[in-house]
């Protein structure tokens, strides 16, 4: 995987701004996906363990 990653930064030909932003932005949008997934997982997690706690305070 890092040869292939590294052999891809190193080429150079016909990659232009354009098609970085193009990339970059892709990345964005996925990373962006599965935080917001995650979060609400998370948020569900956290909330349950909440509601755990405070039954067992009582």
């Amino acid at each position: 995987m890092q040869k292939m990653f590294a052999r891809f930064v190193k080429d150079e030909s016909g990659a232009t701004a354009i098609e970085y932003g193009l990339i970059a932005a892709l990345l964005s949008v996925v990373i962006i996906t599965t935080l917001t997934l995650i979060g609400a997982d998370l948020d569900r997690v956290y909330n349950d363990i909440l509601t755990a706690l405070n039954s067992a305070q009582k």
